[in-house]
């Protein structure tokens, strides 16, 4: 075969090729430039999506719902979500196009709540194990067979309480970080009470401290509060807890 002709058949099929690939190269440019447009519109609808205006009544009333509901849930100890999803979940209610029942939700949500809230209850309950036993090594704490620990910061003289007296007692109380989330103290007025009338922690210490006493104690979450927290949540579920007590009389005495 000549030579020649071998040499043009060879060029005519390389530049087919080149054409072929070059038309492919400005297709794929055109798609990805369409595509870009696409995801712009997409951003600038998003943008737009995300202006407010608090003079509208209709915008102030769902960004104040919104601050509700996330400060609930952050409250909740959730710190993000899938905002879309959120917002997928309320066009589709709205809509009424919902893709779970409202009583299937319901379950989901308590459920994931309970989740939440053992895992916390797990933590503090070790957090608080953990503070107690190194906190028994100490020399000036005194553990009681309950598990009670205390410290005496000033001896008293007088007479110990029995279960059925009310006694007059200053106190501080604190989480095992410190936080305070009571104090007669920073009342100027110190608390009346039974001494049954309180957490089995207190009426143990109660029951050993002689008047003019004050002491540091220190309460296991089993003798505090345990499961069911306090204080609209500043005492945790399962918190071990922090008191700093001063017997000052007893009723009648």
């Amino acid at each position: 075969m000549n030579k020649s002709f071998i040499v043009l058949v060879a060029f005519l099929i390389g530049t087919t090729t080149y054409a072929q690939k070059k038309k492919d190269l400005i297709n794929e440019v055109a798609k990805l430039k369409a595509e870009a447009t696409e995801i712009r519109s997409e951003l600038n609808a998003l943008e737009k999506a995300k202006e407010v205006n608090l003079e509208n009544d209709l915008h102030k009333f769902s960004y104040a719902f919104g601050v509700v509901m996330t400060n609930n849930l952050k409250a909740a100890g959730f710190d993000s979500l899938p905002y879309n999803v959120v917002a997928v979940a309320i066009e589709d209610v709205m809509k009424e196009e919902e893709k779970i029942t409202v009583e299937e939700a319901m379950g989901i949500v308590q459920s994931r709540f309970q989740e939440m809230q053992e895992a916390e209850a797990k933590e503090k309950s070790a957090e608080g194990e953990l503070f107690l036993a190194e906190n028994a090594k100490r020399p000036t704490v005194v553990t009681t067979e309950s598990g009670l620990q205390y410290e005496i910061l000033t001896e008293g003289k007088g007479v110990i309480p029995e279960s059925t007296d009310h006694v007059s007692v200053h106190y501080k109380g604190m989480l095992i970080d410190g936080k305070v989330f009571d104090s007669s103290i920073d009342r100027g007025e110190p608390a009346t009470l039974g001494v049954t009338g309180v957490i089995q922690g207190w009426q143990e210490a109660l029951q050993l401290m002689p008047v003019g006493s004050k002491w540091k104690v220190y309460v296991p979450q089993d003798l505090g509060y345990g499961p069911r927290g306090a204080g609209n949540g500043m005492i945790p579920p399962y918190a071990a807890l922090i008191f700093e007590m001063e017997l000052l009389s007893i009723e009648g005495q």
